[in-house]
């Protein structure tokens, strides 16, 4: 077992896919990434039995991530961004000497596993948008960031300052953002101030950590700021902010929509889309908000959806130029759970995607194989 080491309590949560392929205490597969814990019963005789995960995943966050050059798996690679996320900001926080080096080196990384498998990051924002921890929020912000930039045509360099402002500006936020996503109590006037402080908080632990970017510190500064002068913390208003900290907003709005929070329930993919259309008619950038609506289509990679013969699928890929979404069935017409997948091109008419399939739980799913990673 020395390549693995314990799960800790409370890693693991009901409805919400693996992280990661758990193993028993003798080295065996027990569970496979993307498997659905259904109860907190089922969850107890698992630890029962002692569950494992990979000890290198550990090591995703050493510097050396800059100059990693193998061919990208997001599923895989998931645990490690997440574990290379922590640690970057940490080093923000204590001010070591790596941390500079750490944030531009994790927004290269993110930056070129979006560029190289699309589908599977976008997939990943909504696969584990059920109730994600801080650092996979945050993760998500930097996914989502990425693909509206793009649409928008940002430059190379422009796009890698908005994923570094992404991975770091709610770093002040970061100890008491799990704690309160899962509170049903009002906030107290201490966490409302540390809320409207925190991008300023943000920026000046950047600051002292030598992360001297003046643009990565702009974004960070006034992306809760709005339009119509309402924001935080300064009250600018319409061109006074900059482009990319609207972007940021945006993707931090659409991921509080998605997931699900203790006072409420999450939005579907569905209901999230039609909020944001509904919001850019009153925007003087709309093209913002169109961008990312265009950058995720109508069924985005890793929501669910019932198709015209009565299957439910998991969309694993975006329409080409001259085609439609694809998809994996993963449930037959009479409700019976398929072994594995069965790829649907979504332009035939039999599998016509008809509507976004709203569950509770989602259903197992071996992402590696219905992405096509074997």
């Amino acid at each position: 077992m020395t390549k693995h080491v314990r799960v800790a309590p409370g890693a693991l949560i009901v409805g919400k896919p693996l992280p990661w392929t758990v193993y028993d205490a003798e080295g065996q597969v027990l569970l496979r990434q993307g498997y659905v814990i259904q109860s907190d019963m089922q969850l107890e005789q698992l630890f029962e039995r002692g569950l494992f995960q990979p000890r290198e995943m550990e090591l995703r966050a050493e510097p050396e991530i800059v100059q990693d050059v193998r061919a990208r798996n997001p599923f895989t690679d998931y645990p490690g961004l997440l574990a290379a996320l922590e640690t970057t900001l940490r080093s923000i926080s204590q001010r070591d000497p790596s941390a500079r080096k750490r944030l531009a080196g994790l927004a290269r990384l993110i930056d070129r596993i979006c560029l190289e498998a699309p589908d599977p990051c976008l997939a990943l924002v909504h696969l584990y948008a059920v109730e994600p921890t801080a650092a996979e929020q945050t993760l998500f912000y930097a996914i989502i960031c990425h693909f509206t930039a793009c649409q928008l045509a940002l430059a190379e360099d422009k796009r890698l300052v908005l994923i570094g402002a992404a991975l770091t500006a709610n770093l002040a936020l970061q100890p008491f953002l799990d704690k309160l996503n899962n509170s049903r109590r009002r906030l107290t006037d201490d966490q409302r101030l540390v809320i409207r402080k925190h991008p300023l908080l943000s920026v000046k632990a950047l600051e002292e950590a030598g992360v001297e970017n003046a643009h990565i510190l702009k974004i960070i500064e006034q992306h809760h700021e709005t339009p119509d002068g309402t924001g935080y913390p300064a009250g600018l208003s319409d061109d006074q902010i900059v482009l990319e900290a609207r972007i940021l907003a945006l993707a931090e709005r659409y991921t509080a929509l998605i997931t699900r929070r203790a006072y409420r329930e999450r939005y579907s993919v569905e209901q999230a889309m039609r909020s944001i259309h509904e919001a850019f008619h009153d925007q003087p950038r709309p093209e913002i908000y169109k961008a990312l609506l265009a950058a995720l289509t109508p069924f985005p990679p890793g929501c669910l959806v019932r198709l015209a013969n009565n299957e439910v699928a998991v969309v694993t890929h975006r329409p080409t130029r001259m085609g439609d979404h694809t998809a994996q069935a993963i449930v037959g017409p009479t409700g019976n759970r398929y072994m594995g997948g069965f790829k649907r091109d979504c332009s035939i008419l039999e599998f016509n995607i008809r509507a976004v399939e709203d569950v509770d739980v989602l259903p197992s799913m071996d992402f590696g194989l219905l992405w096509g990673f074997g």
